[in-house]
């Protein structure tokens, strides 16, 4: 392609790119990158942000964090319950699920927190219910707000502060006045005619080009990076066996969890004043089969978890991000007659990242004494969210939690 040819679709493409954002009511990644900062010279980036991994299904929290020294967990689900030389030993009542060893290296380094018992009150078993209740943070009625959302009105933030990498913009970041933005992350779609060395070359910055036209290339490459990184996820998925696949429903995730955190890293690298990011995995409503469908799943979730610390811990900037991990419901203590187990309770929440007060938060449930055969909640999950306001975005909690004051957690080291 000659120069003059380029920068003219380099010039007419941003235009263009432009107006598709706004039409389609997001932002692509180019756009969101573009609103880095300019002077990236700083040694300590001091910008905190948060990452909220939602689990969509209802995680099965007593297989994920296991009570293996507790004889009423392997009466409870015989067939489903890990034998105690199997589990990660966290210490000498709870340990992790097998699959989980690369959180579990992250715990040995005291960069992962596990909050127990988390729920709420009056539980709810409706997928759809619950995960409304989690993400607006308002059990006793509906509100038509998130969390977050109420945090971008108070504080009169722009769209690009709250992020969402997954198809549709969660209630967690729709505010009253403001909402977040949510960036597609679909793989690329070529026209006939049109292959990626074409939009390679577009990529290719020419000496003389105005930052207009920088930018516009930046966008090209973009589009290679991103479908490199959505291609390789579904290359693993082609590839898994299906036998190994989840048996299960619900939804989440449309994209790989590994390709939404390793844009996430890209961002925060870049410096993007995106304070808050949305991500996703789905499938965790194993009603049969559990065993193989959690394990696969719990698998792609301790890749995705572990690399991403891993990363973060690499840079100033990402030494400042906080990831949480959390799913609408546990389930229940008795498995079925499936192999797989129901709608429950209460479950634990994962803390990660180079500033956690790594360890347990809070107080493991009852396995015999249960309500109606679940686990009672033992920590409220506005407390956790209250920390993390509180810690992370430096806001007060009642504020945003409905006038709930929480109980401390200090989830973040006092040093960090």
């Amino acid at each position: 392609m000659d120069p003059l040819t380029r920068r003219r679709f380099l010039l007419a493409s941003t235009a263009a790119g432009g107006a598709a954002a706004v039409a389609a009511g997001g932002i692509g990644l180019a756009e969101l990158l573009s609103t880095a900062r300019d002077d990236r010279s700083t040694p300590d980036d001091r910008t905190d942000r948060l990452v909220v991994v939602t689990l969509y299904g209802g995680n099965d929290g007593l297989n994920t964090v296991v009570p293996y020294a507790d004889p009423a967990y392997h009466s409870a689900r015989p067939e489903l319950a890990y034998e105690p030389e199997r589990v990660l030993r966290l210490d000498d009542a709870l340990g992790l699920n097998p699959v989980l060893g690369g959180l579990k290296r992250l715990w040995d380094r005291k960069q992962v927190g596990i909050v127990l018992g988390v729920g709420y009150p009056r539980p709810d078993r409706s997928h759809f219910r619950s995960m409304d209740i989690w993400q607006t943070a308002s059990p006793a009625q509906p509100v038509a707000t998130g969390w977050v959302g109420r945090w971008l009105d108070g504080t009169d933030a722009s769209a690009e502060a709250a992020v969402s990498f997954e198809p549709v913009l969660p209630p967690l970041l729709v505010g009253e006045r403001r909402s977040g933005a949510c960036v597609a992350i679909g793989g690329l779609r070529l026209p006939p005619g049109v292959d990626s060395g074409m939009v390679a070359a577009l990529g290719e910055v020419q000496d003389g080009e105005s930052e207009l036209q920088v930018r516009a290339a930046q966008a090209y490459r973009d589009l290679l990076d991103v479908d490199s990184l959505v291609r390789q996820a579904d290359h693993r998925e082609a590839t898994t066996d299906p036998a190994d696949r989840p048996v299960a429903t619900a939804t989440g995730g449309a994209v790989s969890l590994a390709a939404q955190l390793a844009l996430v890293a890209r961002c925060v690298e870049a410096g993007v004043p995106t304070r808050v990011f949305s991500v996703s995995l789905g499938g965790f409503d194993t009603h049969a089969q559990e065993r193989v469908g959690q394990e696969t799943l719990l698998g792609r979730l301790d890749e995705a978890l572990s690399s991403f610390v891993d990363r973060l811990g690499r840079t100033a900037a990402g030494r400042r991000v906080t990831v949480v991990v959390y799913s609408e419901f546990g389930r229940r203590v008795r498995a079925n007659a499936s192999d797989g187990t129901d709608h429950g309770t209460a479950g634990p929440v994962f803390v990660l990242g180079p500033r956690v007060a790594g360890g347990f938060h809070g107080e493991q449930p009852s396995l015999t004494d249960l309500d109606a055969g679940d686990l009672k909640a033992t920590t409220d999950f506005r407390d956790v969210f209250g920390a993390l306001l509180a810690s992370v975005l430096h806001a007060e909690p009642s504020r945003y939690l409905g006038g709930h004051l929480p109980k401390p957690l200090s989830l973040l080291r006092a040093d960090g």
